[in-house]
Formats: structure tokens, C-alpha cells, sequence
């Protein structure tokens, strides 16, 4: 892995009149990274982010006109819940997109929460040991400022020397039981995107803006993170 990166979060702010608009940009750059990840490397490998936020987005990436047998998708956290619970970030996003593109089965690696969370974490670090940087990683943004399932208060696994993903026994909101990837890991990646939307978040996209230290924070890469929200999402 590359240690090179600087400790300081580095934000591109792009604020939408609405959702709408938001989502638009998303599909646009999830294109445009696809696109020169396919030409540059053979393959294209992304991080979903999970929960309500980025369903919109999934649903319009059904109709990307891409080569999707080169796309490599993964998870950046999992609710350790039966493997059809829509609650589930995989089944959401097979149920919003995933189960309506070709992408070949054996390139969708779900986190197997069904093993437990310490075991899935140790089995989903297996899965990511060959993968270097990931081409893009999609993050959302909780209303306590935690993102995947990286929460204030507990480890966020900022250090390379520590586990690329974290087994999470007492997550502050249901389900306790959780599989993370770490902060240090999901900043190697040459994009990183968080999509915002909403009033309810204003506290947390207040605190960031601010210079609070905040889970969202943590994420580092290299080239800096673009946060796409919308003006509900941001104080006035």
C-alpha cells in the first residue's frame, strides 16, 4: 500500500439547488472515472456506500452505457443482518441497481456478515489484499458526522499499521453489529465522493465545514475528496 498521503483532509465543496441536480453530477463522474479507469488499467474498482443517500444514484447508474464486465464492485461497511434483509447495504443495492447490469457475479464481493463480525472483517481484508488503490469510493455522511460505519467516539482505523477493516460490536445505532473498512483504506483510492443531502445533516456538514474532527475527516486521500450536497444539506 502507498503511505504517502498527507494527514490533512483536503475538500472540493460542489453545492446543488437540489438533489436532483446532485445526482446528475454523481452519475456524470461515476462516467467519467469508469471511463478512464477501463482505459488506463482493463478494470474499474468502486466502494458503495450504503443507506438511503445513495439508492437515487444507483438506480440511474442502471443506464450507463460502460463495459461492465470490467467493473469490480465492493462494500464500504455491512449490517450484520440475513443476507436479504432490506436493511442490508447489498441488498440494496442489488435490489436498486446491481441485479439490472451485467456485471459478472464473481466481481460483486459482498462483506459475509453472515460468518460474524469479526470473522467477515478478517475474511473481506482477504478480498481487498490484492487491491492496491480502488478507482473510486463512494461515501455518505450520518447525521453524527460518522460515514460508512466509521462512528464518533469509536475506532476509526486511521493508522496503515492497523486492520484494513474493522469488526464493529457497538455501533451507537441498530443493528450494534457491523463490518467497516477502515479509514486508512478507504482512502486509497484515486476518488473519493460523498454525497449529502438533506436538512437533517446541516449539524454534521456545520462541524466538518468547521474544522471538527468528525469520522468524515478521516478519509484522506491523496488527491483530496469531492463532497457533492445539496442547499437543504448546507447552513445558509
Amino acid at each position: 500500500m502507498n503511505s504517502s498521503r498527507s494527514s490533512q483532509q483536503q475538500c472540493r465543496w460542489q453545492v446543488f439547488a437540489d438533489a436532483a441536480t446532485l445526482y446528475a453530477q454523481a452519475v456524470t463522474m461515476v462516467e467519467r472515472l469508469a471511463r478512464e479507469a477501463i482505459a488506463a488499467r482493463g478494470a474499474f474498482h468502486i466502494v458503495l456506500a450504503g443507506g438511503a443517500t445513495p439508492q437515487p444514484l444507483y438506480h440511474h447508474l442502471r443506464r450507463l452505457n460502460t463495459d461492465w464486465s470490467r467493473w469490480h464492485v465492493y462494500f464500504g461497511d455491512e449490517r450484520c443482518l440475513p443476507p436479504d434483509d432490506p436493511q442490508r447495504n447489498s441488498a440494496m443495492a442489488r435490489a436498486a441497481w446491481l441485479a439490472q447490469v451485467p456485471i459478472p457475479p464473481a466481481q460483486i464481493h459482498a462483506i459475509p456478515v453472515e460468518a460474524g463480525a469479526p470473522e467477515a472483517a478478517r475474511q473481506y481484508a482477504l478480498v481487498l489484499a490484492g487491491i492496491d488503490r480502488f478507482d473510486l469510493v463512494l461515501l455518505g455522511l450520518g447525521e453524527d458526522g460518522h460515514t460508512a460505519s466509521l462512528f464518533p467516539g469509536q475506532p476509526l482505523g486511521r493508522e496503515e499499521s492497523g486492520p484494513a477493516v474493522l469488526a464493529v460490536t457497538a455501533a451507537p445505532k441498530p443493528p450494534a453489529q457491523r463490518v467497516t473498512l477502515s479509514a486508512w483504506r478507504l482512502s486509497q483510492s484515486r476518488a473519493v465522493m460523498f454525497l449529502v443531502t438533506g436538512a437533517t445533516k446541516r449539524p454534521a456538514v456545520s462541524a466538518w465545514r468547521g474544522g471538527a474532527d468528525i469520522p468524515a475527516r478521516a478519509i484522506v486521500p491523496e488527491s483530496g475528496v469531492d463532497v457533492l450536497a445539496d442547499q437543504d444539506s448546507c447552513p445558509p
